[in-house]
C-alpha cells in the first residue's frame, strides 16, 4: 500500500511539472523563434507545446506577474512562450532570454515548421523527429539534429553541426549546410538522388557501399549520380566534414 502511495504520489508531482498548449491547426506554416526544442510529427490535428518546469528554485517576486519581451509579447501560453496565431502561420517566441525552457513540440503532417535563433543565448540543440513535414531551419549557434525525416530540407547553421538520418521516401530538395561545424548524413542505401556535396577546408567522406557515377567534380566539390539519380541532395560545409552513410 505504501509503495503505490508513493508511486501515486511521484505521478502526481511529474504532472504538476508538466505543462500543456495546444492549437488547432492542421496545415499552414509553424514559425519558432527559440533557443531550442524537439519537434516530432503526429498524426492529430493539434499543434501541442509540452514542457517540464526545472528544479531550480522560482522567483518569488515574480509571482502574479507575467513575462513580457521587447518586441511587447508576453508568456500568454504559461510555458515562458508567446504563441499567435496569424492567418496559416502559428509564431512561436521564447520569453526566457537566459533560460530557454525546454519544449517539445507535436506537429500534424500537413504543417510546414520553420525554425529560426540568431546569437549564443540560449542556443541549443534542435531536434526534429519522425516527420513527414517540410522543414526549414536558419540558426547561427544551433546544431540541429534530424531522424527519420522525409524532406523536403533546408537546414543551415553557422557554428552549429548537423547530424540527419532520412527515411525511406526522400521529398527533395534536400539542402544541409554546416560552415564551420560537420554534417553527417544517413540515407537508405536504395536511394536515388542527384548528389552535390562540398568542403572548401575538410574532407567528403561517403560509405563505400555506395557506387556513385561522378559527372563533376573541381576538388572541393562531388557532383554525381546515387543509383542512376533522382531527388536532389546537397551537402555543404566549409569548414567541416561532410559524412555520407549508409541506413
Amino acid at each position: 500500500m505504501k509503495k503505490l502511495i508513493v508511486i501515486l504520489l511521484a505521478l502526481v508531482a511529474i504532472g504538476a511539472r508538466a505543462q500543456e498548449y495546444k492549437v488547432s491547426k492542421s496545415s499552414g506554416r509553424l514559425e519558432l523563434h527559440l533557443g531550442r526544442v524537439t519537434v516530432e510529427g503526429h498524426n492529430g490535428n493539434d499543434i501541442i507545446f509540452t514542457t517540464r518546469e526545472g528544479d531550480g528554485e522560482k522567483d518569488p517576486r515574480a509571482e502574479g506577474l507575467t513575462s513580457i519581451n521587447s518586441l511587447g509579447l508576453k508568456d500568454n501560453t504559461g510555458l515562458g512562450l508567446n504563441v499567435s496565431e496569424k492567418g496559416d502561420v502559428v509564431s512561436v517566441y521564447n520569453l526566457k532570454k537566459n533560460n530557454s525552457p525546454d519544449i517539445k513540440i507535436l506537429v500534424p503532417k500537413g504543417v510546414i515548421v520553420a525554425f529560426e535563433h540568431e546569437g549564443t543565448n540560449g542556443a541549443g540543440e534542435a531536434k526534429f523527429k519522425n516527420m513527414e513535414n517540410e522543414i526549414e531551419v536558419s540558426v547561427q549557434y544551433n546544431s540541429v539534429e534530424l531522424e527519420n525525416v522525409t524532406g523536403p530540407l533546408t537546414v543551415r547553421t553557422i557554428y552549429g553541426h548537423v547530424e540527419a538520418t532520412l527515411g525511406t521516401t526522400i521529398k527533395d530538395p534536400i539542402s544541409i549546410v554546416s560552415v564551420y561545424g560537420y554534417a553527417d548524413v544517413t540515407i537508405p542505401a536504395s536511394t536515388k538522388a542527384n548528389m552535390k556535396m562540398e568542403t572548401s577546408y575538410g574532407e567528403i567522406l561517403v560509405d563505400p557501399a555506395f557506387s556513385i557515377d561522378v559527372t563533376g567534380s573541381d576538388g572541393d566539390r562531388v557532383v554525381g549520380k546515387l543509383n542512376g539519380g533522382g531527388v536532389n541532395i546537397e551537402i555543404s560545409c566549409n569548414y567541416g566534414k561532410v559524412y555520407l552513410r549508409k541506413k
